[in-house]
């Protein structure tokens, strides 16, 4: 199972190191942080990847953590051969300021 390794700031909350993990079986990438879990949840139809959700708990939020969860997604799936289709509103306004992951989309 490959794991990320992600290193993010923001204004708000001291910088936050974690291992983000893919768990094909769940369809999810994942972070246990301070026995939390935040994730960011899809399905693959046809090669096309339709990310539905990402989710991180209130505690953690501010932290970078579903930027980064986004963005090990995106690698996966760009790794894959992927499509990415962006049905959480999240992920949308991800790809959105990272014109990089545009060629993504299904």
């Amino acid at each position: 199972m490959p794991a990320w390794r992600a290193r993010s700031t923001h204004e708000r909350a001291p910088m936050t190191a974690m291992t983000i993990t893919h768990d094909a079986a769940a369809g999810r990438f994942e972070a246990h942080i301070e026995g939390q879990l935040a994730e960011c949840s899809y399905r693959l139809v046809d090669g096309v990847m339709a990310i539905h959700h990402t989710g991180v708990p209130r505690a953690l939020e501010g932290r970078g953590i579903a930027a980064a969860l986004v963005q090990a997604a995106l690698a996966h799936a760009r790794a894959q051969g992927w499509r990415v289709r962006p049905l959480c509103s999240y992920v949308q306004v991800y790809m959105r300021r990272h014109p990089d992951t545009r060629d993504l989309l299904a």
